[in-house]
């Protein structure tokens, strides 16, 4: 009981943050800017809303073709069709209550193709480890082709918005901030889930187990080269999403591939921050976009175009596949049982 308690309120949290986000990004946003806004969604080029919803269902596609691959060194083989419809409902499931859903592609996955739900648990372990350390890559690429990328962001947070050096925050000053925050997490952890400072070691222990082992696991993997070709893949579909996405407005279109790797990046965390990214996902895109020069209606503008358009697609696609799944699942048993009659059809 105490756990669902807890579960709850973590979610009311977040959900709260996500919407207090949405407030915070459009509090700004008068009359005149409004008009920005709908003058530059009025001349968007909306015909490249098509390749950005191919690009999103080809990276759910991809990210189901990976997964697919994991179950391999258990044994399984799953269906093509039925991983990916799993995918589809377990994000838009996601979009209501974080986490639920990789619980229910798991069931749904374990329900038609006969796998136990248990070792389905074991590969999305492994495959949100993976995708967190390229989140890690992607971080450090998008620093390293920007080297000024660090002090921006920094000056964009702690200086208060002053041009003035004598009103920035100090480095140092900025480290223990950030410090102060991780320990006040741990903090509250420590509190609510009555531990001490060794439960602390035991569990930080267990979770360096558990990503040396989730590592370990990659080398046991038959397609070792395909799995890292569908990461690649996945990223790079990610990526290209952002970069298609500059050039639907014609205030954004003058910006590539160093500002699409900076968008990913804060778009990712976003869409981890808030269930289904409502809220932070468009805000922070929107921060981001301020910092490279984009006015700030616009930059609202942007952030919620490209958080709607991968909401609509998670939508459609969901409950698409929730419709599908058992229609495709009935025909292939028809098609085993009465082969001809399918045939005939």
């Amino acid at each position: 009981m105490k756990k669902r308690l807890f579960i709850l309120l973590q979610y009311l949290f977040f959900l709260s943050l996500g919407i207090f986000l949405v407030w915070w990004s459009v509090k700004d946003i008068d009359s005149e800017k409004m008009a920005e806004i709908k003058t530059a969604l009025k001349n968007a080029r909306l015909f490249l809303i098509v390749p950005v919803f191919v690009i999103l269902i080809g990276s759910h596609y991809v990210r189901a073709l990976r997964w697919r691959l994991l179950m391999e060194p258990l044994g399984y083989k799953p269906d093509k069709a039925n991983t990916f419809f799993a995918v589809m409902v377990g994000y838009l499931a996601n979009q209501a209550f974080p986490r639920l859903g990789e619980v229910l592609k798991c069931t749904l996955l374990a329900r038609y193709e006969k796998i136990p739900a248990d070792k389905l648990v074991g590969t999305i372990i492994l495959e949100r480890l993976i995708d967190a350390i390229c989140l890690l890559l992607v971080f450090a690429i998008t620093l390293l082709i920007q080297p000024d990328l660090y002090s921006q962001i920094k000056a964009a947070i702690f200086s208060g918005g002053s041009s003035g050096d004598e009103s920035k925050i100090p480095g140092y000053v900025s480290l223990l901030i950030f410090v102060g925050f991780i320990a006040l997490i741990i903090a509250l952890w420590m509190i609510i889930k009555k531990k001490n400072f060794n439960d602390l070691s035991q569990a930080l222990q267990k979770i360096g187990t558990r990503v040396w082992q989730g590592l370990s696991t990659i080398r046991h993997l038959k397609k070792r080269g395909s799995f890292l070709l569908l990461t690649l893949a996945l990223w790079t579909l990610y990526l290209s999403g952002g970069y298609i996405g500059f050039q639907a407005l014609h205030e954004t279109e003058q910006y590539g591939i160093r500002e699409a790797f900076t968008i990913l990046s804060a778009g990712s965390i976003g869409m981890i921050v808030t269930p289904g990214g409502i809220g932070a996902y468009a805000y922070l895109i929107e921060a981001t976009m301020q910092m490279y020069g984009l006015q700030q209606s616009i930059a609202v503008a942007f952030g919620w175009l490209l958080w709607l358009a991968q909401t609509v697609v998670i939508l459609l696609g969901g409950l698409t596949s929730f419709i599908l799944l058992p229609w495709h699942n009935k025909r292939k048993k028809l098609k085993r049982t009465h082969p001809n009659q399918i045939s005939s059809n």
